[in-house]
């Protein structure tokens, strides 16, 4: 049974991620090239989608694109300490923002219940 495959529009849907950005990836070496079917048209296999998406999680979890491509460059050479290292360093910067993510959260939580305090305070009439 053969793979299934899909278009560049439906990679695109599939990763959240623009046709341009696609191409973009496959031009700077980010994504490998798809195969290619009647007339030339990208088809994206299941395994092209999955790298473009881990990708794109790295994107949006502020890995630098420098350290992206450092991370695919290790995993085509199979060089497992060297995408371990990556991936162990860019953990630690994601715990660090969710820390300070939390923090702001309860920041604002706080200035959200002190608001509320105030609204009901002058529904009530009070002088706050």
């Amino acid at each position: 049974m053969p793979e299934q495959t899909f278009t560049i529009s439906e990679a695109a849907e599939m990763t959240g991620l623009s046709i341009d950005t696609l191409r973009y990836y496959e031009k700077i070496g980010l994504v490998g090239s798809p195969n290619r079917g009647p007339g030339g048209q990208r088809m994206y296999g299941s395994e092209n989608v999955g790298k473009i998406q881990f990708v794109t999680y790295l994107k949006r979890t502020n890995m630098p694109l420098k350290k992206i491509m450092a991370y695919v460059q290790s995993y085509n050479e199979q060089d497992e300490d060297s995408c371990y290292a990556l991936l162990d360093e860019h953990r630690s910067s994601i715990e660090s923002q969710l820390t300070e993510l939390n923090t702001t959260l309860q920041l604002i939580r706080y200035k959200l219940e002190h608001f509320q305090e105030i609204k009901d305070g002058k529904e009530k009439g009070g002088n706050l």
